[in-house]
């Protein structure tokens, strides 16, 4: 099972929102005062380069993602990126409260074609403990995502070759839960960013903005 999804790591993360037309890019921080936009970047991609959340033509947007990191002029290297598409499956299902993460992870193996109409070895899976059950106080509520493995790697694959370390490979719809809420007009703006601009640009980067949101979670 690969743990590709909901992983946590430490330091600043760009968030990296690869649509089907477009690649937008965010650089955040944190401070007592809130969130701060230190950069971002929007790029276009060439025609037919993603496709319905597929990565159709790899050096295409990884020459994009090259331009826009270009123009943000960061140092940040770590990124998330997020999978979407008619691939991409989530549930909700209830476990035995108490398992392990190992115990978890074979009883999902186990249960697998219940929920994922792929097969197995094609997919990558994770989960996350939700809390507990409200039907029944010995059971707990598990979100469970999963993908093909072939989108996972595609996007790992593209932010390599524009020279980053993929930390994060969350899901598009969970991005911009985490999103939702912000009001990211008012991100103080850093010294790379024009606040006026900045105004007006931000309500199309809810998603890469949710995504580099995963460094304070």
């Amino acid at each position: 099972m690969g743990k590709g999804f909901f992983r946590r790591k430490g330091g600043i993360l760009l968030g990296v929102d690869i649509n089907d037309t477009a690649i937008r890019l965010v650089e955040l921080s944190r401070s007592s005062s809130g969130y701060a936009i230190q950069g971002y970047a929007t790029q276009a991609l060439p025609a037919h380069a993603v496709a319905d959340g597929t990565v159709l033509d790899l050096e295409g947007v990884a020459g994009a993602l090259h331009a826009a990191l270009s123009r943000l002029g960061t140092s940040a290297r770590g990124a998330a990126v997020a999978v979407a598409g008619p691939s991409v499956i989530t549930r909700l299902v209830e476990m035995e409260a108490g398992l392990s993460d190992d115990e978890m992870t074979w009883m999902i193996q186990m249960e697998a074609d219940q929920y994922i109409p792929y097969p197995l070895d094609e997919v990558a899976i994770d989960f996350q403990v939700q809390g507990p059950s409200t039907q029944a106080p010995a059971r707990v509520q598990v979100l469970l995502a999963a993908c093909l493995k072939a989108q996972v790697e595609a996007r790992e694959a593209v932010l390599a070759l524009a020279g980053l370390v993929p930390k994060v490979v969350d899901v598009e719809a969970f991005a911009l839960a985490r999103a939702c809420g912000q009001d990211f007009a008012s991100f103080t703006p850093g010294h790379r960013v024009d606040g006026a601009q900045w105004a007006v640009d931000a309500h199309g980067m809810g998603i890469a903005c949710g995504l580099a949101l995963r460094s304070f979670a």
